[in-house]
């Protein structure tokens, strides 16, 4: 059986780093039966590791691939349904937040409390490096805005497992496809 998304545009997970965005998405393709897709896998896939990229290029350079990856990604799931993972500060490229107006955006939203074990895990994100959380605070605190602003949906991921978050954001989606449907009669 082939898969849909309710309203059939991209959707795509926003949020801060360590949210939960891989995690909850390949949750959400497997449950639509859609294709997903870590816009981050597909950098490190043809350019390798983005910390690798932060050091020997630096970070504008990974924000213009990245921003690429984010627009190829979108662009497919127009004509191919998925469910696309950005990374946290992808939406802080014009071209990604007008490209994002075409899709329905659902940002993962979370508190340092959430994020702070996996974080503490992973001490591979170049932007985390030093103090980690007061580094993410401080990135949560400019980015918070902006995905605040772009969102259709705003799914609280603090508690739950990723199966129910993915039902539970599965049926937003079926709301909010309902909603914009009886809107645009």
């Amino acid at each position: 059986m082939v898969g849909a998304i309710p309203d059939g545009r991209p959707v795509v997970l926003v949020g801060p780093m360590a949210v939960g965005k891989s995690a909850i998405g390949q949750q959400l393709a497997h449950q639509l039966r859609v294709p997903f897709v870590d816009t981050d896998a597909v950098v490190v896939a043809a350019h390798g590791s983005i910390a690798d990229i932060f050091a020997g290029r630096g970070e504008h350079a990974f924000r213009e691939i990245e921003a690429r990856a984010v627009a190829k990604a979108i662009e497919s799931a127009k004509v191919d349904p998925a469910i696309i993972s950005l990374g946290g500060g992808a939406v802080l490229d014009s071209g990604t937040q007008q490209l994002l107006g075409e899709c329905t955006v659902v940002y993962l939203e979370c508190d340092a409390e959430t994020v702070a074990d996996r974080i503490a895990r992973n001490t591979g994100r170049p932007l985390l490096q030093g103090d980690a959380m007061t580094r993410w605070e401080a990135l949560f605190a400019t980015r918070r805005p902006v995905y605040e602003r772009l969102a259709d949906i705003v799914m609280d991921v603090r508690s739950g497992s990723v199966a129910e978050i993915g039902l539970h954001l599965e049926e937003r989606l079926l709301q909010h496809a309902a909603l914009k449907e009886e809107v645009e009669k």
